[in-house]
């Protein structure tokens, strides 16, 4: 049998073993210059709005949350298309969260359904740009009202919507580095906003709270020692050796992109006869990076698809449960039937593997994999 082909990789060189060994070398392991240089890389794909590194992309969704002030009595209204930190951490919080249902074409929030979630209690509205495709921030924006607008934007660093970079769409934006994302860190994530008092709060956040500026203690003059901490915060420092890692990715992303772009066309172009799907579509205003290849198998045929391509040594995935699904929500009364729309597309995704190192043989390979299910 052939070798196994996961749905997702990491894509790594020897410049980015390069990039953390010159960090292995040198003084600083952590809290050092590559943070700084990271954060400033990652600006540079964020249309300048500045970003906090943090160490994973759960991480960056707490913090985020925690600067925006999300707390006991406040609603965060989410996407349930998603992984489960994306309403877990405003949980954590103290915070309600309730799902709103997703367009049925891109799998974003749905503006429609965001409004009618909005109440005078809500703090924060969670779009998910799904498998890099961003939402339409600007009717969410208007859904908001006077809430905060988040974008968890753990699949789509490098897009942009109607021209506008990922990471300046939404009042905060958070990412993950992990390494099936479209650039990675290992582990690792960060928060971009453009809001001076949000990205102050996220910085200390990260750092256990910790004010270091006399100019903002409340008893300063103890001495060059002397730290206070006004908030509880948690470390969520993401160290120097992999900032390093993260820059070095963040040089190549725009060839990580345009390969995944190459291989979700040449996904499209060999299943589009292929009755028993539905594949995804891109949005005219959206300029999207593809971290996932999500089809829909029709007819009830997704579990034995899934099952004829890991047995053929092709690593497909379901991506995502609904949220609210899990136990520990159905323990706090969230019951099925609550987005129709995610539920029904729940039932049919089926993801097939996307990441740029793959090649056009491997692409093809999955292709007539799903035609041998098919017989076409």
């Amino acid at each position: 049998m052939a070798d196994f082909l996961p749905y997702g990789r990491q894509s790594v060189d020897e410049s980015d073993v390069a990039a953390v060994a010159a960090v292995l070398r040198g003084d600083w392991l952590t809290t050092g210059p590559a943070v700084d240089r990271f954060e400033a890389d990652l600006a540079a794909w964020t249309g300048g709005v500045p970003a906090v590194a943090v160490t994973s992309g759960t991480a960056a969704l707490h913090v985020a949350y925690a600067a925006a002030g999300v707390g006991p009595g406040d609603e965060v209204v989410c996407a349930p298309m998603t992984f489960v930190a994306t309403a877990a951490t405003a949980v954590l919080l103290g915070a309600t969260v309730v799902f709103a249902d997703v367009e049925p074409d891109t799998l974003t929030l749905d503006p429609a359904a965001a409004a009618a979630a909005v109440t005078g209690r809500t703090r924060v509205v969670s779009a998910v740009d799904y498998a890099g495709h961003p939402a339409d921030y600007a009717a969410l924006r208007g859904a908001a009202g006077d809430a905060l607008l988040l974008a968890d934007a753990a699949h789509s660093v490098g897009g942009a919507w109607r021209g506008q970079p990922v990471g300046s769409l939404a009042d905060l934006t958070t990412f993950s580095f992990f390494p099936t994302k479209n650039l990675t860190t290992a582990e690792g994530g960060a928060v971009a906003t453009a809001h001076p008092d949000l990205l102050a709060r996220a910085r200390r956040f990260r750092n256990h709270g910790l004010v270091r500026d006399p100019a903002e203690q409340r008893h300063p003059g103890e001495g060059g020692w002397h730290q206070e901490v006004h908030e509880f915060g948690l470390n969520y420092r993401l160290p120097d050796v992999l900032c390093a890692l993260g820059s070095s990715q963040l040089g190549r992303l725009a060839a990580f992109k345009a390969r995944r772009a190459e291989v979700f066309e040449r996904y499209r172009d060999g299943l589009a006869d292929v009755d028993g799907l539905r594949l995804p579509v891109r949005h005219p205003d959206a300029d999207p990076v593809w971290h996932l290849y999500a089809v829909r198998v029709l007819d009830g045929r997704r579990r034995a698809l899934f099952e004829h391509l890991r047995g053929a040594g092709i690593g497909v995935q379901v991506n995502y449960i609904p949220a609210y699904w899990h136990p520990v929500f159905e323990d706090l009364g969230y019951r099925r039937g609550l987005c129709p729309v995610a539920e029904a597309f729940y039932a049919e995704e089926l993801s097939l593997p996307m990441f740029p190192d793959l090649t056009d043989a491997d692409v093809d390979r999955v292709i007539g994999g799903v035609r041998d299910f098919f017989g076409v």
